[in-house]
């Protein structure tokens, strides 16, 4: 699984901060590993000078193997909430997208064992 880091102008988008959100992202969505090819994530600040509350936002796209990309945002003060966030709803959304395509091919059926 590749990460990709991408910032707009009003974020510090230094190699430290690249290296940690691959590490969190990295743990946090393990178990899908096999199944992702790619995240991208896109850090901006999207009330710029202004102030107020929900200022940064993290996008976050997970390429999948075979499926459409599945992407998810979050909003909060500061970037480390934002990627928290964001992991967390990525976490459900691929939980659900995922989900279903193993209860089709390995789950139990409606009939049982022996069919009708």
């Amino acid at each position: 699984m590749q990460v990709q880091l991408n910032t707009d102008s009003r974020v510090q988008g230094a190699e430290s901060l690249a290296a940690w959100v691959e590490t969190e992202l990295k743990h946090k969505l393990a178990r899908f590993r096999d199944q992702i090819t790619r995240i991208e994530v896109h850090l901006s600040d999207i009330n710029g000078e202004r102030v107020g509350g929900g200022e940064k936002r993290c996008l976050l796209e997970a390429r999948l193997t075979g499926r459409q990309p599945v992407a998810v945002s979050h909003n909060a003060d500061k970037v480390a909430d934002a990627v928290y966030g964001a992991a967390d709803k990525m976490l459900r959304a691929l939980d659900s997208a995922l989900g279903k395509v193993r209860k089709v091919k390995g789950g139990e059926t409606i009939r049982g064992e022996g069919g009708l």
